[in-house]
């Protein structure tokens, strides 16, 4: 058995100690459990059934690649309907904005996918990009001129920030009646806490439920490993499987023996940023496996000379799990998806519209 931790590498250790509702609907609600946006969507095939996980659940022959992108794209389509109802109604359009800081060219991919969902459904949307060298102050003002803007309904700061900006500061700056990336502390904390309703879920976690629902994986009762806990994926991700009544582990890089954890998990979840570190000796026969890592790794087989792979090593995954999420293709696109769906749940709770 490898190691965990030599596995991680020494890049890998910083990298993991410093990382670790139904869409469209208004007001959110959530007392203990949602049901998935449409119960009997089907996104692969007419004989599709329902995954049964762990040791004492029916496996299959081969897992069922659970592919977020008919899911996004029947999401999408509601959206659109929505947005094109309340012009209709009331003449008013969601609006997004999104702030940008520095370079890295993985933060403009995704700000241009972004931008290009919320065009393709109809939400407005503003785009301010500031140097790598802005101040505090400047990125402040920024944000306090789209809580300002009656017309803006959410806000998105790109993260990660340069390492001169107070990332904190600055989330809990965003009000969190726009926060719909949903990070600011009441909303994260009303998501924490039974009872509560957050205004909005952080956008990666929710999109990881959808697809569970969706492909009508059970929750209720079972062991559930989250493997990273970053505010953006694996704490919240955490907090959703336990309103769903999933018995939860959190690992991250204080654990013990975290194969040893995983190995007797019915779902597990990943989003550390380390390729490969999930192999198939850490999961149990049956499982089901969310992927929420994306990472590049070299390829000079591939015309970019790199490609993009998970957390979890799938090839390997594949021969032992009943059901997985593909990288890229399974939560990736259903996380837009529910950006889009936030900026709109905010825009009709401003504008009163139902």
């Amino acid at each position: 058995m490898v190691g965990f931790w030599h596995r991680l590498g020494t890049k890998g250790k910083a990298f993991y100690s410093a990382t670790l509702s139904p869409p469209c609907s208004s007001p959110l609600t959530l007392p203990h459990i949602w049901v998935p946006t449409q119960t009997s969507h089907r996104p692969l095939s007419s004989g599709f059934h329902p995954v049964k996980t762990g040791a004492t659940g029916q496996t299959r022959s081969a897992a069922e690649i659970m592919s977020g992108k008919p899911i996004a794209r029947d999401i999408n389509l509601r959206v659109a309907a929505e947005i094109s109802r309340m012009k209709a109604a009331i003449g008013r359009l969601p609006g997004l904005a999104v702030v940008l800081v520095g370079y890295r060219e993985d933060s403009h991919a995704y700000v241009h996918m972004k931008l290009k969902a919320c065009n393709e459904v109809g939400i407005e949307t503003s785009f301010v990009q500031l140097p790598q060298d802005c101040t505090q102050d400047r990125l402040i003002d920024v944000v306090s001129s789209f809580n300002s803007n009656p017309s803006v309904h959410g806000i998105i700061v790109q993260l990660p920030l340069p390492q001169h900006l107070d990332e904190e500061t600055i989330i809990n700056f965003v009000s969190p009646e726009k926060d719909v990336d949903g990070f600011h502390p009441l909303n994260m904390g009303n998501l924490a806490l039974r009872g509560r309703e957050p205004l909005f879920i952080p956008c990666t976690p929710k999109a990881c439920i959808e697809l569970l629902l969706r492909y009508r994986v059970e929750i209720i009762g079972k062991n559930a490993v989250v493997i990273g806990r970053s505010k953006i994926a694996g704490l919240s991700t955490s907090f959703l499987l336990q309103r769903h009544h999933a018995t939860v582990s959190t690992l991250h890089s204080f654990t013990n023996n975290p194969e040893q954890i995983t190995r007797r998990a019915d779902i597990v979840v990943s989003d550390v940023g380390i390729p490969n570190i999930v192999g198939c000796d850490w999961l149990m026969p049956g499982a089901v496996v969310v992927d929420m890592g994306t990472n590049s790794v070299k390829d000079p087989n591939s015309p970019r000379g790199f490609r993009t792979t998970g957390d979890v090593c799938y090839e390997e995954a594949i021969k032992v799990v009943s059901a997985i999420t593909p990288v890229p293709g399974g939560v990736g696109p259903v996380v837009i998806s529910m950006l889009l769906c936030n900026t709109l749940d905010s825009a009709k709770r401003a504008y009163g519209f139902t």
